[in-house]
């Protein structure tokens, strides 16, 4: 079982009671940039052959952490914008500046954002000097041994400054052999996180001669790396993919050299932070629309086009207008979620609620989930089984089996899509509360706010405030 962190991240000790449904909806959301997106666009940004404009850019904890890790290795950063979401970059040099303290060691405070206690100690191994990595209580306990091994073997100077394979370490330069690479050829355990290779062919264009790297094993959410691949091509780096239908240990990524160039590049909204909005229809009946939706994207999100449906709602895409429907009936889903696994947490809430209805579901492919920012497959396991439902891991997900369901006191972990999770659940569960919605400011600020207009729309229409006495049928959990 993971441990349950105390106070709210944002300061209170005071639980959040999540609102109940009132009604149907008939909400339109807008939503900040995508986490994933604005974390590759800054690291390219921060290491291109020329300033780079960036818009539509999420400004949330994760983010303002990659911003003081990549300032800390010589980038600059100006704000275009009051809100912050367009930026001007201006690149480091090669190779990177620390900053510096007076012992010649740079330092970085990853907090709990996977995307810089991965991606950035890579550039570090480019750096002038050491860094030392470390981060809040919980990312200590995220496994990072197949990163930090693999920059060792490519001739980064690796110090572990606590248990081996996991923060807090030391990367430096070494004797520079990475700044003189020729034909960098490197393996990586990717069976933990797609984080570590999109690190490495992140990492791989700024060598002499390029990268070759070769996962040793499955790769979970591969939709991530094909991301970092996107997202490489489009600032005018060669990236050579594995043969289709290549094995496990067989797929190799070749990334050819050269600085990402800069100019102006365009987040899209972030898909995956969808998701508990688009499920509020199906819980909730009526519709919730979200706008901007690419008609094209590598974001894991787009998934939900096909996953809510099987759930039980509609999902129609107009121009770029995606709206699901719903009417408060949930069905049973078996699905192998591995190229999705962030989707989880919404729709085991979904499942759990289907549960309540009656009907079981297995999600499979989800073994990696036990090293994001909590154990979330223990932690969706315990808190569905406080609610009153019956879930229980399986040795790669989750079994969901019919339980009614009654409310409680339920507890975030720290994780953002944790506190998400609560509050799909609370949409129609009366007497849920979460100790710690603040969390959901790592890449959703202003969450509540957001969930509060979007049930408003329910309020207006049945003259009843948000939070108040549910008017739910009593058959939807």
């Amino acid at each position: 079982m993971t441990d349950r962190p105390g106070a709210g991240s944002d300061g209170s000790n005071e639980p959040w009671r999540a609102p109940v449904a009132a009604g149907a909806l008939d909400a339109a959301v807008e939503l900040p940039g995508s986490k994933s997106l604005s974390a590759r666009a800054l690291l390219l940004a921060a290491v291109a052959d020329a300033p780079t404009t960036l818009s539509g850019l999420l400004r949330s904890r994760d983010t303002e952490l990659m911003l003081a890790a990549l300032s800390a290795l010589g980038a600059r950063f100006e704000d275009l914008n009051d809100s912050g979401t367009q930026l001007r970059v201006t690149p480091a040099p090669l190779p990177l500046r620390v900053q510096a303290g007076p012992d010649g060691v740079g330092r970085i405070d990853v907090g709990l954002a996977g995307t810089v206690m991965r991606f950035v100690p890579a550039l570090a191994a480019l750096a002038d000097a050491p860094v030392v990595f470390d981060g809040d209580k919980a990312a200590r306990r995220r496994p990072m041994a197949p990163l930090i091994d693999a920059l060792a073997a490519l001739g980064a100077e690796v110090t572990h400054l606590g248990e081996p394979g996991f923060l807090p370490f030391r990367i430096g330069p070494g004797d520079g052999a990475l700044l003189k690479a020729q034909n960098a050829r490197v393996a990586v355990d990717g069976s933990a996180s797609s984080q570590f290779v999109s690190a490495l062919l992140l990492l791989g264009a700024l060598l002499p001669g390029g990268l070759e790297l070769t996962p040793t094993g499955p790769v979970p959410s591969l939709t991530h790396v094909a991301m970092t691949v996107a997202t490489l091509r489009e600032r005018g780096i060669a990236v050579d993919e594995p043969a289709p239908g290549a094995g496990d240990g067989e797929r190799t990524w070749r990334v050819h050299p050269g600085r990402p160039r800069g100019g102006q590049v365009a987040i899209e909204p972030d898909l995956s932070n969808a998701g508990p909005f688009l499920a509020a229809a199906l819980v909730a009946g009526g519709r919730v629309s979200v706008p901007h939706w690419p008609a094209a994207t590598t974001q894991a999100g787009d998934a939900w086009r096909e996953l809510l449906p099987r759930l039980g709602g509609e999902v129609t895409l107009s121009g770029d207008l995606l709206t699901a429907r719903g009417t408060g009936r949930l069905t049973c889903l078996e699905a192998d979620l591995s190229d999705v696994g962030e989707l989880v947490p919404t729709v085991a809430a979904l499942a759990a609620l289907a549960g309540a209805q009656g009907h079981a579901s297995t999600l499979t492919g989800i073994a990696h989930l036990r090293g994001h920012e909590t154990d979330r497959l223990a932690a969706l396991a315990t808190e569905i089984r406080l609610l009153g439902g019956d879930a229980e891991e399986t040795a790669d997900g989750l079994a969901i089996r019919p339980a009614p369901l009654h409310g409680a006191a339920l507890h975030s972990y720290a994780d953002h899509r944790m506190a998400t999770f609560a509050a799909i659940i609370g949409l129609g569960v009366d007497g849920v509360s979460l100790d710690d919605v603040g969390c959901t400011s790592k890449t959703l600020p202003g969450f509540v706010g957001l969930w509060t207009a979007m049930l408003a729309t329910a309020a207006e229409e049945h003259g009843t405030a948000p939070g108040a006495e549910p008017g739910v049928p009593g058959d939807r959990a």
